[in-house]
């Protein structure tokens, strides 16, 4: 059965002019999302992947920001649409939680009135309607004794429940797309695992599509049914979780994964790390952008950008390692070893 696409992303570029030269924080990059569908964008903190999410919901768009490419939803290209027609999307339609709740509500408001600010914004409802809404959405995110913390301004919760506010305002208006950019980054984990426990019941209940914005490999495993690896503002790799877990194709991605601590090491087996640094985006590299850090580069990695190879269905990597000449020639390498 064939799923429609409520969103698609197509050839994005994103470039930030600064003083020091021009950013090139998003070099290309094309992606979708199903109806009622959860997908991750995942990579390391400054490879562009909350750039995007913020360029697709109209948070980048300013005289020092290149943006090219296509962002369609509902029939719209959002790129061309001016910020009047994107103001009316956001919160609405489209709504997103932020990493840090404390940084992004407003220290000088109650909660509650900050819920309800969003939700009259967008529907011509009366304060009493907007509270009994508020308290309702408090509800369903399981806020403990809403009318009474709704009353209270953000100093006065703890990390958990300001997150859970975070989400309520993002839900107020029944969005039909939410972003979550690092939603479990700053809570323990504790309340990290009762957040993606939260969101994927409220999938269900208001029957949104997530995009997971995050580097935590174990809360992709609990929501995303597909993934995309980000690395220097491109996609290096996407498939289903199951193949991006099992079966990785990418140095970068095979990396993250052993990145993550593992119940069934022993204790005194070290953490593995990826050496060196992301490149510069003021000047990117000619060829593969992994390729400093990736132990199997070959000289060509250095000089030209490889081309996506498919795996079966839609897992797809952009390596040169499974180039059919490459693998030609390792087959090659592994026949005459093993004559020896």
């Amino acid at each position: 059965m064939e799923k429609n696409k409520i969103l698609e992303v197509k050839d994005l570029k994103v470039t930030f002019h600064t003083y020091a030269g021009n950013v090139q924080a998003v070099r290309g990059v094309s992606w979708y999302l199903n109806e009622k569908e959860t997908i991750a964008i995942v990579g390391e903190s400054g490879c562009g992947k909350t750039v995007s999410i913020q360029t697709v919901i109209g948070l980048n768009s300013s005289r020092t920001t290149d943006i090219q490419g296509q962002v369609l939803f509902e029939g719209k290209d959002l790129v061309k649409e001016d910020m009047k027609e994107i103001r009316k999307l956001q919160g609405d339609k489209m709504s997103i939680i932020f990493q840090d709740p404390f940084t992004f509500l407003n220290p000088t408001m109650t909660v509650g009135k900050q819920i309800m600010e969003a939700y009259r914004e967008h529907r011509k409802v009366t304060k009493k309607e907007a509270k009994e809404r508020t308290i309702e959405i408090l509800k369903l995110i399981s806020l403990p004794d809403p009318e009474k913390n709704m009353k209270r301004y953000p100093h006065q919760l703890s990390g958990g429940m300001r997150q859970r506010i975070m989400v309520a305002m993002a839900l107020i208006c029944d969005p039909k797309l939410l972003f979550a950019d690092e939603p479990t980054t700053a809570l323990d984990v504790t309340i990290q695992a009762q957040i993606v426990d939260l969101m994927k019941e409220l999938k269900t209940k208001i029957d949104t599509s997530i995009v997971l914005i995050t580097h935590d490999m174990g809360v992709v495993a609990n929501m995303a049914e597909r993934i995309y690896v980000m690395y220097a503002g491109q996609i290096v790799e996407h498939g289903e979780a199951r193949e991006i877990f099992y079966n990785p194709k990418h140095p970068y991605t095979k990396a993250l994964l052993e990145s993550v601590p593992r119940m069934d090491n022993r204790s005194d087996t070290p953490l593995s790390s990826i050496p060196g640094t992301p490149p510069d985006l003021i000047a990117p590299p000619v060829g593969c952008a992994f390729a400093e850090r990736c132990p199997h580069a070959m000289n060509i990695c250095r000089k030209e950008q490889p081309a996506y190879q498919n795996f079966g269905g839609e897992h797809i990597a952009a390596c040169w390692l499974h180039h059919p000449e490459c693998q030609k020639r390792l087959s090659l390498r592994r026949d005459e070893h093993e004559q020896q």
